[in-house]
């Protein structure tokens, strides 16, 4: 029995989920919650980490150390830095970067790690399973999704992390569980759904369309989970 570790950075996102879902057990690991259901004969996950890249770092290794699963995704909302995306849109991250990590005054490019590089690439055949998903009335996209510990609300801002990096969104997680998923070897995928853009108002934007984005992200999530195997 596969076994899927599903990362929320806040509750909301884990609520529209957990709708769909029969919990079968509740517990906690180092003050953090899990909920675990079954759905196809696929033993899943889901946690909420916390904002940010060190939750979400830990709340990885947790799920790897100690739940042992087979495949981890976080799915939760983001904001656009593309001029082609929309609220409501989807994006499946192909590659993870994060746009605030700079070493670059020992000549290094920014965003890039070492022993890890630039950009993390996501699972393929989880990247090819999310694309394969019909999306009724939906815009899809799949690249570059960059992290950060910075809410982006500068439009300048966003146009230089979609012009350095080729990013579609930015958020404050999916790098680092990428990162932390590529150091243990276990696939992974990220998938967003854009609840803001740059435009200088992006909290009243983000609070206005955060429930409608969350529950397209589940909806997602919940074909993904219909087609593993």
């Amino acid at each position: 029995m596969k076994k899927v570790g599903i990362i929320f950075a806040m509750n909301e996102e884990l609520l529209e989920l957990k709708k769909y879902l029969i919990i079968k057990k509740e517990y906690t690991i180092f003050d953090l919650t899990f909920y675990e259901a079954f759905i196809n004969n696929i033993y899943v996950v889901m946690v909420e980490s916390g904002v940010g890249k060190v939750n979400a770092a830990r709340c990885t290794q947790i799920l790897i150390d100690n739940i042992k699963v087979d495949y981890i995704f976080n799915i939760g909302v983001a904001g656009s830095v593309s001029d082609k995306l929309n609220v409501g849109d989807i994006v499946i991250g192909e590659k993870l970067v994060q746009h605030d990590f700079d070493i670059t005054a020992f000549d290094h490019e920014k965003g890039y790690i070492p022993g890890v590089g630039v950009y993390i690439d996501s699972d393929e055949y989880l990247v090819k399973l999310a694309k394969s998903i019909s999306f009724n009335n939906v815009n899809v996209v799949s690249g570059v999704i960059a992290s950060g510990d910075i809410f982006c609300t500068d439009y300048i801002m966003g146009k230089k992390i979609n012009n350095k990096f080729n990013a579609l969104c930015v958020e404050m997680e999916g790098a680092s569980i990428a990162q932390v998923c590529y150091l243990s070897n276990i696939p992974f995928l990220v998938i967003r759904s854009i609840s803001d853009t740059p435009n200088n108002n992006n909290v009243i934007t983000y609070e206005d369309f955060l429930a409608d984005s969350s529950k397209k992200i589940a909806n997602v999530m919940l074909e993904l989970l219909n087609k593993l195997n």
